[in-house]
């Protein structure tokens, strides 16, 4: 039993009460929420006859149904308007805080609470999205919940959770140049297997994290759920801090040296007990691609798709249904295979730095004939700081298309959606069969970087050699 980790004192510092059966009562620091799972929560509570407990603690945005490419209103989607509407009315009678369109700081919830220091470390979170665990990056431990959860939230700021265990996964050394915490992160889960986190908190640690940027660990945590964790983390550290310091909801300056004092006493102990632990040699990692349909089954940019038997007997049945539905081959090599759309955004990759990786290597260049090409920044804050440093403009002359603030692509519950079976080039999170709009379309998950190179091919590409030049 894991002991003296962030994941410990986080826990016990949150534990309302030990319940039956094993479970606690934790209390939720920070509730996030959205259009989507948040409806059908707000319709329970006045089924019930009951308020938000504490409004002040939860804070809306809307993200997923937004169109990218016109967000005036009414939406011409009118399931899409139905749900922002709701969404208004709910958080003006409940008196919650909302980043609605034109605000400012609408944009892709893990996108934007960070960025507005509302994420802390030693904060629990919930939210009803999976990626919760973005947050994690901050010190914090956050869980994505179901819409009944977002219900309970609501109503009384606390979720009913058991324990989770602890893995330390030891990144040593460092990443190289042109690999990034993408690839790193699919690399991770690639190696432990996309169940092997059930039951667990993923704590990344070693120097690799430690020289990762915070935006680069938010894509990490990100993934944890990938691998099947609960909420992954990060010790806060200086660049945690530097991060955080003079956001709009970060403490203020006669409270910063308390704050900053208490986040370090969270950090796990040099003796720390862990239930389990992972070594990983970063230096090793190269671009990483997926070639099937979890986000597990993926190779390095010069390796080949594996062979049936080269693979596990118990991964050999979706690696036959990923060879059927992807239409490739065992043994094909992933660099070169033709792509059709190439999308740069998602809670995972819809940051500043990876648009500015992005643009660095198809500045000068142009997007290869019959590729779509899009790129979606994260939040509205996002795209004002990337139009202020250009990318825009250097995106759109290349042959990209420039959109609103969105989820856009990455989960199609809006107008951005593959076509019969084109092949996507993503940097977003999930590759299940569907998940980018088409019942047949396919999805490779990559970094920015490499969305970058594809679309300028046409295919699939190693980024770092247009890094290098």
């Amino acid at each position: 039993m894991s002991k003296d980790t962030l994941f410990d004192k986080v826990w016990d510092l949150h534990k309302v009460a030990d319940l039956p059966g094993g479970s606690s009562q934790i209390l939720i620091g920070l509730h996030l929420i959205h259009e989507v799972t948040s409806p059908q929560a707000f319709g329970a509570l006045r089924d019930k006859n009951l308020r938000v407990r504490f409004p002040s603690r939860t804070v809306a945005t809307v993200d997923h149904i937004v169109p990218t490419d016109n967000q005036s209103r009414p939406f011409k989607d009118n399931l899409a308007e139905q749900m922002i509407d709701t969404l208004e009315k709910n958080c003006q009678y409940n008196q919650i805080k909302f980043f609605n369109i034109g605000s400012g700081n609408q944009g892709i919830v893990h996108v934007v609470a960070p960025e507005l220091g509302l994420t802390q470390p030693g904060m629990t979170i919930a939210c009803g999205d999976s990626h919760t665990s973005t947050h994690g990056a901050f010190g914090s431990i956050a869980f994505g919940i179901g819409t009944s959860q977002v219900r309970d939230v609501l109503a009384s700021q606390t979720l009913i959770m058991n324990k989770l265990k602890v893995r330390k996964i030891l990144c040593k050394e460092k990443l190289s140049a042109g690999v990034f915490a993408k690839d790193l992160v699919l690399h991770i889960i690639n190696k432990l297997g996309v169940k092997a986190g059930v039951g667990f908190a993923y704590e990344f640690t070693g120097p690799a994290v430690s020289a990762l940027s915070m935006e680069e660990r938010m894509t990490i945590c990100n993934m944890s759920i990938e691998g099947g964790a609960r909420c992954g983390y990060v010790n806060p550290d200086a660049k945690t801090f530097n991060y955080i310091k003079g956001k709009e909801f970060a403490p203020s300056e006669e409270n910063w040296s308390k704050a900053v004092n208490w986040w370090k006493s969270l950090v796990s102990d040099d003796k720390a007990v862990y239930d389990d632990l992972i070594e990983i040699d970063a230096s090793k990692v190269e671009p990483t691609v997926t070639w099937g349909i979890t986000p597990g089954q993926s190779i390095g940019i010069n390796e080949r798709i594996p062979e049936l038997s080269d693979i596990d007997n118990a991964d050999k049945s979706i690696a036959g249904e990923a060879y059927e539905y992807m239409g490739f081959n065992p043994g094909q090599k992933i660099k070169g295979i033709p792509i059709d759309v190439c999308f740069i955004g998602s809670c995972t990759n819809g940051r500043l730095s990876d648009l500015q990786i992005a643009a660095k290597i198809v500045r000068h260049n142009k997007v290869a004939p019959n590729i779509k090409a899009f790129v979606v920044p994260g939040s509205e804050k996002v795209a004002k700081e990337a139009k202020s440093e250009g990318l825009d403009k250097i995106f759109k002359e290349s042959g990209f298309q420039w959109r609103e603030p969105g989820c856009s692509m990455c989960l199609a519950m809006n107008s951005d959606k593959l076509i019969g079976d084109q092949i996507s080039a993503s940097s977003s999170n999930r590759n299940f069969k569907g998940r980018q709009g088409s019942p047949n379309g396919r999805t490779l998950l990559m970094s920015p970087a490499m969305v970058a190179a594809a679309a300028i091919t046409g295919k699939v590409s190693d980024a770092r050699e247009f890094l290098k030049q």
